[in-house]
């Protein structure tokens, strides 16, 4: 396991790999920050906890619009093109939401608006990049599960940052500081060597873009539920920390749902794994429906913090090893947009499942709540199981040939030699 450890310090060793996973980074600092961000800034403002609410939302659905039109955008014209304009945009728009602030509505609106719609599609770039700096099958797997590690790193930070920007200077300057921020890690990213040479492949074209793939369609079918799993823990647990030591409480659920997925995203990349990754992902995501099943036992709050680590264990390699199958599945000159796609179904799957999980613990407390991700997991599981001819390895067990997606100086060559391994 030693040795399967010391695969990241490889990675980050490889030219330009630390350079530009650290810059995407930043570069969704924004991004990963924006609903609380938005929420405190509203409240400084004087406006309602409805009204935060809702520009919050905003933001969440011009997001979802916005990533896979951008990464579209990225595969057509490549990525400083495209990435650097949409973060200054994105950056623009939220400094003048944080300068005139909630009124006049229409121009708070249309500025949350534009931040959400224009965010960079940096998660989809930085996939797009990984087999052109990465030469081994075995180091690109490591690097997806390395990247779903770093995101539960940057959710977990995100939000402490903006507590403490509101608490050395004001919820205004929060927003202003870190947008400008993420623009720096955005300009770091579409100035280095890969990112500038980087070609997507010649695309045949297609109104549906990555979406005539059907399996990414079952993929991203299972994804969405896997999302509202995730959503609905985060509402589930206010009732129960309610009963239970309050606020703490819940911020040690949250933190302990983290640090399961950052456990476990570390472990699935520390090694290889035998066998296709469409197939390891219907056990991964059985482990997953599993794991959430404890919950609804909801023991004393130390018990319940132990079966929160436990239930996040598998999300991160759930997410990495869906990270290979979309560049499996993905049509020939559309691996950005396909990456995009994943990030927006299961952002919109999270925000479903707060929307459900809602009405779910009103009639049901917070046994119904717990029992809604398991629930959830189950019917992401009988997609999978569902569609398994769909979802099955491109070409049997071998990958399809098509390095010339993320290196146009291989176009000859094949991707990896083994589609045995993710």
């Amino acid at each position: 396991m030693a040795a399967g450890f010391a695969g990241y310090l490889e990675i980050l060793g490889a030219r330009h790999a630390a350079r530009l996973l650290a810059g995407t980074l930043v570069g969704r600092l924004p991004n990963a920050t924006a609903a609380i961000a938005i929420v405190l800034f509203v409240r400084a403002e004087g406006g309602s906890y409805s009204l935060a609410g809702a520009l919050a939302a905003v933001y969440g659905v011009a997001n979802a619009v916005g990533q896979p039109v951008l990464g579209r955008l990225v595969d057509l014209y490549g990525q400083p093109r495209v990435q650097l304009p949409a973060a200054l945009a994105a950056g623009a728009a939220m400094t003048v939401f944080a300068c005139t602030g909630t009124e006049p509505p229409g121009l708070a609106w249309s500025a949350v608006a534009a931040a959400g719609l224009f965010t960079p599609p940096l998660e989809g770039g930085l996939r797009a990049l990984w087999p052109a700096v990465l030469r081994r099958e075995e180091q690109l797997h490591t690097a997806y599960a390395m990247d779903a590690v770093a995101q539960e790193v940057m959710f977990t930070v995100g939000p402490l940052l903006v507590t403490l920007c509101v608490s050395l200077w004001s919820a205004q300057a929060a927003l202003v500081l870190l947008n400008a921020v993420g623009v720096l890690g955005a300009l770091s990213v579409v100035l280095s060597p890969p990112s500038r040479a980087w070609r997507s492949a010649p695309r045949e074209a297609h109104w549906l873009g990555a979406l005539r793939s059907p399996g990414l369609l079952v993929l991203l079918g299972a994804f969405l539920f896997v999302g509202i799993a995730l959503g609905s823990i985060t509402v589930a647990a206010v009732p129960y920390a309610d009963a239970h030591g309050g606020d703490a409480v819940y911020g040690w659920l949250m933190a302990a749902l983290g640090l399961g997925a950052l456990a476990g995203g570390a472990v699935y990349g520390a090694r290889e794994w035998p066998g296709a990754p469409e197939r390891r992902l219907r056990v991964l995501v059985a482990l997953l429906a599993v794991c959430y099943v404890p919950l609804t036992l909801m023991p004393g709050a130390v018990a319940m913090v132990l079966l929160t680590v436990v239930s996040g264990v598998f999300l991160a390699p759930c997410i990495a090893c869906a990270f290979i199958i979309v560049d499996r599945h993905a049509p020939r000159g559309t691996v950005t947009e396909a990456f995009s796609w994943l990030v927006t179904t299961f952002t919109v799957g999270t925000s479903v499942g707060t929307g459900v999980a809602g009405p779910v613990v009103q009639s049901g407390g917070a046994l119904g709540g717990f029992a809604l991700p398991a629930v959830a997991g189950a019917v992401s599981l009988l997609v999978l199981l569902a569609t398994g001819p769909v979802l099955a390895p491109p070409g049997g067990e071998a990958v399809v040939a098509a390095s010339s997606e993320n290196d146009p100086n291989r176009a000859a060559e094949p991707r990896f030699s083994s589609g045995d391994r993710a």
